[in-house]
Formats: structure tokens, sequence, C-alpha cells
């Protein structure tokens, strides 16, 4: 029975597939290749593999690479794994085999994975928002004067940093690739900057 045959989608909607897999391949090696090989998918941009629960999710850019193509640059990605070889067990050594079920059961829970992900976004965006803090205290007279103007314009400036920081994969891999494709999204994201800079004129 071919690997491929063992792939059983659990979950699909715009952007997103989860596949339940087969636990043969939910050893370190064969994930890594796997995860390398659907990275290197144009369109594809995210990639969790839980070994533990033998699940392999994919959030991809539909505008890029639809369902149809994902599904089968996988299955092909997966024969050619599998005539390589790169999908056996690779033997490893006894003292490291309970660091590898530890750190996968760890990955496997919904809060910890969800807070991994957002920890790493807050934790960027709030070192970018101690650079705006840092730069807002050397102008203090407009805290002074309009102190309800100066609070809407650092809350702004950390709105737009957030969602640059979401974006940030499609804009350097898609957008600035294919910038006439994506033109609506370069469309909202001038009329951002254009009403983050008027916001800021003097009235």
């Amino acid at each position: 029975m071919s690997i491929q045959k063992e792939f059983v989608l659990r979950y699909r909607m715009d952007g997103h597939v989860r596949f339940q897999i087969p636990a043969r391949i939910c050893n370190v090696d064969a994930a890594k290749a796997v995860t390398d090989g659907l990275y290197a998918v144009d369109g594809v941009y995210r990639v969790n593999f839980y070994r533990g629960q033998k699940k392999l999710s994919i959030r991809f850019d539909e505008a890029v690479c639809d369902f149809k193509s994902l599904a089968k640059q996988l299955f092909n990605l997966l024969a050619d794994l599998e005539k390589n070889g790169d999908l056996q067990v690779k033997p490893i050594a006894k003292s490291t085999q309970w660091k590898e079920k530890a750190k996968a059961k760890l990955n496997d829970f919904k809060a910890t994975r969800w807070a991994k992900e957002k920890f790493g976004d807050a934790k960027e965006t709030v070192q970018a928002a101690k650079v705006i803090t840092k730069l807002g205290m050397k102008k203090p007279n407009a805290f002074i004067k309009d102190p309800e103007k100066a609070v809407i314009d650092f809350l702004n400036d950390i709105l737009v940093i957030f969602l640059i920081r979401l974006h940030w994969n499609n804009i350097t891999q898609h957008w600035l690739v294919k910038p006439l494709k994506h033109r609506s999204e370069w469309l909202a994201l001038f009329y951002m900057f254009f009403l983050l800079v008027r916001s800021r004129k003097q009235k």
C-alpha cells in the first residue's frame, strides 16, 4: 500500500487542510523531510507536523496554489521520499528517545501550540511597541497638548505593526513576487499608510 493512500483528509477550508497521517512517518527524520518539501511548494507558508496525534496541518495561499495542486504536489513529494528511503525510521540513541517523545507530547497540546504562536507574535509586537514608546517620549509636548490624540496615534502604530507582522510571510513571499496579482492587497496596504499619515497631520 502506497504511503499516499494512508493520508486521510480530515479538514478542509480555504487556505487550510489537515490530514490524518500514518504512524510510520511520524518520526523526526520523516517529519522533517515532509515539512521541508512542503515549504518548497509555492504558496505554502505554514506546515505543522503533529507527530503525537498523527496529524499534518498545511496553510497555503489559494491564489497561488489551490487545493488540487497542493494535493498533487504533496503526493508526488511523498512518492519521491518513499522511493529514496527518506521516510524510513533511522536508529537513534536511547538517551534521546525520551526527549523526542516528551517534545512530541508537549507540541500536541492545542493550548501549547496556540500559546507558542501567539507569544511569538506578541513578543515581536511588544518589542516594536517599546521602540515607538521611546520615540514618543522624545516628544512629551504632544502628549501634554493633546493626550487623546497621542494615545490614539500610539494605538494606531501598534495596530499597523501587528498587521504587518501578521501578513509578513505573504508580503515577502507572494505580494512582492507577484505585485500585479496581489494589487488589491497592495492598494489596501497603501491606503492604510495613507490614513496613518493623514491622522498625524496637525489640524
